[in-house]
C-alpha cells in the first residue's frame, strides 16, 4: 500500500460511508543484496488468480526466464470487489479471493516447476477497517479479530497519520483509518512470523512487506529473525519523499527496498526530458545502491497514482521497461495488471486470467518487447555499461560488456548508423524486431530503427525464428 496514491484517498472515504466495506540477514546492519540466483526479474502478477499465475509460470514466465513471480497478499480479507480489500487483513488464513491454500500450494509447486520462485505480497502493518465477514468466513470487528488479535495487540495512536515529518505518527498511527498493529509487542511479532513461516512451509521463496515503512526497522529485523529461514529473499515497501522523517535507507539491513524515486525518474526522463541523461542512471542520481534496491516502471499503486509511467503511456513505457532490463542497476519488477478507469475497481473475473489480452488483462509480462528483455539481462548479469553513445538527446545505445547490445530510439523520426560494440563478431537476432544483424570482426554493426522502437542483442540469441 502507498500513500501518494489518489484511489487510496477514496478508499479511505468509502471506509468511512460502510463499516462493512470496510545478503541475508545475518545481523540487523547486514543486507540481502539482491534475489539470489542468476535471474532477477520478477513478475509482479496484480490480483491474478493462484490458478492463473501457476498456468503462467508454465507457459510464458519460466520459458522467458523469469526468476520469481510476486502474487498479491493470499490471507483472508475484508469482502468487497475493489483491489484494496487484498490490503485489509481479518486472519491470517489463506482464504483470500485470489485462492484458497490448496490453489496456492499448487501454485507455488507449478512455479517451482517452472524454474521460478514465488514472493507473496505480506501484509504485516495492519488490519481491517472496518467489521463484517472476512473472504474465508471469519466474523471480526476493527480492533478485535477472534483467536489472532484485540485491542490491546494495537498501537496506542487511533488517529489516521496526518504528519510524515512525525515518525511516531508515521509508524504508530493508521494508515487511512486501517488498526494499526503493535508491531514492537512479542505476541504480534510471533503471530506475524507464524504467517510467514506457514508461507515458507508452502514453499514460498520470499516476500515483498507492504507498508515497511509504518513499522520500524527493528521490528521487522525481528520478525525476519524468528523465520524458519532467516535468509529468504526480503523487499520492503519504503516510500522515499522528501523532509520526511522515516527514510527508505533505514530498511536496507534486512533486505531489498522497493526505490520509488527510480520510477518517478524514468517517467519524467521519457515524457519530458533526454534519454541521453539516463547514462549514469541509478546510483549517479542519488538513488539507493544497486544492491539494496528493487526497481520498477510502475506499481499497482503508482500506475494509478499517476507518479509514474503506466500502459496508458505507449511506446513510452514499453521503452522504458526495455531500458530498466537492459540496465545493471537494482532488482526489477514487471508489473502485469488489467486495464482500469476506476483506480479502485478490483480485477476481471475476481483475478481468473483466460488469457492474455482479453477481458482486460494487460500481461505486460508477456508483451515480447518486454519478455524478450529477460533473457538478455540473465544473459548480461554481472557486465557494466560499455560503450555508450547518445545524439544528446532521445537517441541512445550501451552495452553490457561483450555479452550483450541495446538501442533505444525514443524519437518520432528514424535512426540509422553504425554502432561500435565489444560484441564478438558474428550473426544475432534481434530479439526486439526477430530480424538478424550480422556484426564485424570489429564490434560493428548498422542499423535502422523506427520511431519509438529499440534493438537487443545479446550472446544468447544468435539466430531468429
Amino acid at each position: 500500500m502507498a500513500r501518494h496514491f489518489i484511489g487510496r484517498r477514496a478508499m479511505a472515504a468509502a471506509l468511512a460511508l460502510s463499516a462493512g466495506a470496510a545478503a541475508a540477514l545475518t545481523t540487523p546492519a547486514q543486507a540481502q543484496a539482491a534475489p539470489p540466483g542468476e535471474k532477477d526479474v520478477t513478475a509482479v502478477m496484480f490480483e491474478w488468480s493462484f490458478a492463473s499465475v501457476a498456468t503462467a509460470c508454465t507457459d510464458s514466465l519460466g520459458p522467458a526466464g523469469y526468476g520469481y513471480v510476486q502474487v498479491s497478499p493470499p490471507q483472508e480479507h475484508i469482502q468487497g470487489s475493489q483491489w484494496w480489500t487484498s490490503y485489509q487483513p481479518v486472519s491470517y488464513k489463506i482464504a483470500g479471493r485470489l485462492g484458497d491454500r490448496n490453489a496456492f500450494a499448487s501454485m507455488v509447486e507449478t512455479c517451482h516447476g517452472a524454474g521460478v520462485k514465488v514472493v507473496a505480497d505480506t501484509v504485516i502493518n495492519h488490519m481491517s477497517a472496518g467489521s463484517g465477514t472476512g473472504t474465508g468466513g471469519s466474523s471480526y470487528t476493527k480492533y478485535d479479530y477472534p483467536g489472532l488479535y484485540s485491542a490491546a495487540d494495537m498501537d496506542s495512536c487511533t488517529a489516521t497519520i496526518s504528519n510524515y515529518q512525525d515518525r511516531a505518527n508515521v509508524q504508530e498511527c493508521e494508515l487511512v483509518g486501517l488498526a494499526d498493529l503493535d508491531t514492537g509487542e512479542d505476541y504480534v511479532r510471533g503471530k506475524i512470523a507464524g504467517y510467514m513461516n506457514d508461507l515458507l512451509s508452502l514453499g514460498v521463496d520470499g516476500f515483498r512487506i507492504d507498508a515497511a515503512k509504518h513499522m520500524a526497522a527493528a521490528d521487522l529485523a525481528d520478525i525476519k529473525s524468528r523465520l524458519s529461514d532467516p535468509n529468504v529473499y526480503w523487499k520492503q515497501e519504503a516510500i522515499f519523499g522528501a523532509g520526511e522523517a522515516v527514510s527508505p535507507t533505514e530498511y536496507v539491513g534486512t533486505g531489498d527496498v522497493q526505490e520509488f524515486r527510480y520510477g518517478r525518474d524514468l517517467k519524467r526522463v521519457f515524457n519530458d526530458e533526454n534519454l541521453a541523461y539516463l547514462n549514469n542512471f541509478g546510483e549517479g542520481w542519488g538513488h539507493m545502491a544497486s544492491d539494496d534496491a528493487a526497481v520498477f516502471v510502475d506499481n499497482h499503486d503508482t500506475e494509478r497514482g499517476g507518479d509514474t509511467l503506466s500502459y496508458k503511456d505507449g511506446a513510452a513505457y514499453t521503452l522504458a521497461n526495455v531500458f530498466m532490463l537492459a540496465w545493471p542497476y537494482g532488482s526489477p519488477d514487471i508489473n502485469s495488471g488489467y486495464e482500469w478507469s476506476d483506480k479502485d475497481a478490483g480485477p476481471p473475473s475476481s483475478g481468473a486470467v483466460s488469457a492474455c489480452y482479453s477481458d482486460g488483462w494487460k500481461c505486460q509480462h508477456a508483451w515480447p518487447e518486454i519478455s524478450s528483455m529477460v533473457a538478455l539481462r540473465n544473459t548480461a548479469r554481472g557486465e557494466a555499461v560499455t560503450d555508450w553513445w547518445d545524439n544528446g538527446a532521445d537517441q541512445i545505445a550501451f552495452g553490457r560488456g561483450d555479452k550483450a547490445y541495446v538501442v533505444i530510439n525514443h524519437e518520432s523520426s528514424a535512426l540509422s548508423r553504425t554502432f561500435e560494440t565489444s560484441l564478438p563478431g558474428g550473426d544475432y537476432c534481434d530479439v526486439q524486431s526477430g530480424n538478424p544483424v550480422t556484426v564485424n570482426d570489429s564490434g560493428q554493426f548498422t542499423a535502422t530503427l523506427g520511431p519509438d522502437a529499440a534493438l537487443a542483442l545479446h550472446v544468447g540469441a544468435t539466430t531468429c525464428g
